[in-house]
């Protein structure tokens, strides 16, 4: 199994035992997701962009969990989609897809 493959099932064991893992856990899980798709995403020639961004989601989520603010449940939608979008951007990498992202002119 690749680190990336062990990352995801972590991801998805944690979402699973949401209620064994303190806040510290839940938010460090989170925010080392954002750090691979981030990565991953420049990897693959990705480029941030305005609109909305699941990433940033996940990423607030990350950071508001010690305040409170989330119910287990989104915690654990927000551990599952990123092990959603680590899987599919893992796919991309693996079968060496060029990615172009062509910006309307003007």
């Amino acid at each position: 199994m690749t680190v990336t493959n062990s990352f995801i099932a972590e991801l998805v064991r944690d979402a699973n035992k949401l209620d064994h893992l303190d806040d510290y856990q839940k938010r460090r899980m989170l925010e080392r997701a954002v750090t691979t798709i981030r990565n991953m995403r420049e990897t693959i020639g990705i480029p941030p962009g305005p609109g909305r961004d699941s990433l940033l989601d996940i990423h607030t989520v990350a950071l508001s969990i010690e305040r409170g603010w989330h119910s287990d449940g989104e915690i654990r939608n927000a551990l599952l989609l990123a092990a959603g979008m680590i899987r599919d951007l893992h796919i991309v990498l693996d079968s060496k897809t060029d990615i172009s992202i062509v910006r309307p002119a003007g």
